[in-house]
């Protein structure tokens, strides 16, 4: 055996962060812990609606996001706007029975948190309470300000989301990026405005590669961009967008699998099957059983 080996094992032995091989074992990601990433190893972040997803990206993900997005997704529907509160609920409830590891927030739906910040806190709350989430979402900026410092002051960590937010398509005329420096200065006083408000980090979407990088600069909080730019803190994609599980496909997407397709081909196959009688064959069928026959 090496020296080098030795003390890899020897280390392990010594730190139970470590494991064997000397990779750094995961613990549970904390709001502290993610805070503390800024400008350090970029945050992978992903969404998840269902528990079975959920598992799957837990092994990697630093963040599991429950977006209101699933009403698109999974509901069908043709924007966010008609998720309801009991929507975000559920799959929550899903996505903590899943997760072990990452950090789990789960958006708050267009309604629940605008009206007031005791309306947001009523609401907010019932979403931790039900659901086992650490932490809620919420899109706005300097307007929403008041209400993620009220939150935040009475125990639910903030996410804030700026830049497009789709759940102001229809004042924004559909989902727009922000490409016009004329706008960057606004959405630079969002950031802003969030973080001194006691956000412990920003979704910035669907804005200019330099702004994502002013912003960034801008705020002593996490970035994690979505049509933005590497120079963000982290990423985060749509899971059904990034497996190809999705036929619109965003301009910021990198597709890393082709799940439609393959999954396509295995109900193609099914269904071939079943029409020639091929399936169920003998080795999915149950035997008659003998009347006495144990076992």
């Amino acid at each position: 055996m090496s020296t080098t080996s030795t003390i890899s094992k020897k280390a392990a032995m010594a730190d139970p962060d470590q494991t064997s091989d000397s990779q750094p074992r995961r613990s549970r990601m904390t709001v502290p812990k993610f805070a503390s990433r800024k400008g350090g190893e970029p945050l992978v972040c992903l969404t998840a609606y269902t528990a079975h997803v959920a598992r799957i990206c837990d092994r990697h993900a630093d963040l599991l996001l429950v977006g209101d997005s699933l009403g698109m997704v999974i509901h069908g529907m043709p924007n966010t706007l008609g998720v309801t509160l009991e929507h975000m609920i559920m799959h929550g409830q899903a996505v903590t029975r899943g997760a072990e590891k990452a950090l789990v927030v789960v958006d708050m739906p267009f309604g629940s948190f605008e009206e007031s910040p005791e309306a947001a806190f009523r609401n907010a709350s019932r979403v931790v309470k039900e659901t086992g989430c650490t932490a809620v979402k919420l899109e706005g900026g300097v307007e929403m300000a008041p209400t993620i410092r009220y939150l935040a002051r009475r125990g639910i960590p903030v996410m804030a989301h700026i830049g497009l937010m789709p759940q102001a398509m229809n004042t924004a005329g559909g989902f727009r990026a922000v490409r016009d420096e004329a706008q960057w200065d606004a959405v630079i006083e969002d950031a802003k405005a969030v973080e001194q408000a006691g956000a412990f980090s920003i979704v910035v979407e669907g804005v200019a590669e330099p702004l994502a990088d002013r912003i960034t600069q801008a705020v002593a909080i996490p970035t994690i961009g979505i049509g933005a730019s590497a120079k963000c803190d982290g990423q985060i994609l749509v899971f059904e967008d990034m497996v190809g599980l999705f036929p619109r496909v965003p301009t910021f997407v990198k597709r890393y699998g082709a799940m439609e397709a393959m999954m396509d081909d295995a109900v193609s196959r099914y269904a071939a099957d079943v029409r020639a009688r091929a399936f169920p064959g003998e080795e999915h069928t149950y035997a008659a059983r003998r009347g006495g026959d144990a076992g």
